[in-house]
């Protein structure tokens, strides 16, 4: 199967890293250049670029780009890492990135593509894992943005729904619209759009009601972090979910590569938990909604804990009923 996203999120060309920008979309179309580890750390932070997996790539290209000025690596890297703390994809893209010992800018951009087209691979090879659990005639729910524009290219959660599709298994896609950032409203539905995915946009508080008639079959959603035990942090909104899921008889699917394990945290209670601005709940795009001086939380991210997940897929298969026995049985083999 080939790289069947009709677009790209992140080119490297003329020794610059451009990026699409997905503050932006789907009512703009804008691609923005960097040539610094610095600018590229604000990329990050300010949503240029989302999603572990491209978080990751980027924030290898970026140290690539101060390579090639001949700035200090380590520099590079310190500014890199304090861009998201959830997303381990970020710190693993950076430790590959400076294992290599060299300053060689050259050896430093050809890894940072190796980075790049490893995790396409990756996700196609997810989508070929993932597809064959779901049913024919499905219909299948997610959350956030988890394709082409949260990753290399594909995707990992809507890289199966990609693949399922191509394979006639799925017939309909509901996007929740994932606030505050609006990632399923602003980029799945846009994303599906593009490829011609049937897809239908949820309003959060509406899964239930959805879930509640009955016709939807799986949950896909990606992760930010996956503990030892199989405990998944992933976009806020996705632990509750699970649990409506479960409550209605309708299987979670997971979809990350193995970069975004962590097996040094044994469970969800220790993954940090980035809070963002309190702004991000209290307005929307630049106008205010909420009443002045009114107090908000905004934690990015939530945990889901391994027991409420049907199924982890990776680039190396799947883990079943995921625990700590099972998360290890993967990384055993």
């Amino acid at each position: 199967m080939s790289h069947t996203a009709s677009f790209h999120a992140i080119e490297w060309h003329n020794q610059q890293l451009h990026l699409l920008d997905q503050r932006v979309l789907p009512h703009q179309h804008q691609v923005l250049s960097y040539t610094s580890a610095a600018d590229v750390a604000d990329a990050i932070r300010d949503m240029v670029v989302r999603g572990a997996p491209a978080i990751g790539i980027t924030a290898a290209y970026g140290y690539a780009l101060d390579a090639l000025a001949g700035r200090d690596l380590e520099a590079a890297y310190k500014v890199l890492a304090e861009s998201r703390p959830t997303a381990v994809n970020l710190f693993w893209a950076l430790e590959r990135m400076a294992s290599l010992s060299t300053v060689d800018p050259h050896a430093l951009v050809a890894e940072a593509k190796k980075i790049h087209q490893e995790d396409i691979e990756a996700n196609l090879a997810m989508g070929q894992f993932g597809a064959a659990l779901i049913p024919e005639g499905a219909s299948v729910y997610t959350h956030c943005n988890t394709g082409a524009l949260a990753t290399g290219g594909h995707g990992t959660a809507l890289g199966i729904i990609r693949s399922a599709f191509a394979d006639q298994r799925i017939k309909q896609v509901y996007a929740g619209e994932t606030r505050p950032w609006l990632q399923g409203a602003r980029l799945t539905a846009w994303e599906l759009m593009q490829d011609d995915i049937p897809v239908k946009l949820v309003a959060d508080g509406a899964a239930a009601q959805l879930f509640r008639q009955g016709n939807i079959s799986w949950v896909i959603v990606g992760a930010d972090r996956i503990a030892a035990n199989g405990d998944t942090a992933n976009k806020i909104g996705t632990y509750s979910l699970a649990v409506l899921a479960k409550h209605h008889g309708v299987k979670v699917m997971v979809a990350a590569p193995t970069t975004t394990f962590d097996l040094s945290i044994a469970s969800g209670a220790d993954i940090p938990i980035e809070q963002r601005p309190t702004s991000e709940v209290t307005s929307l795009n630049g106008q205010v909604i909420a009443p002045e001086g009114c107090d908000a939380i905004n934690p990015s991210f939530d945990v889901t804990p391994s027991d409420l997940i049907d199924a982890i897929i990776t680039e190396k298969g799947m883990i079943l009923e995921p625990s700590a026995e099972t998360v290890a049985m993967l990384f055993a083999r």
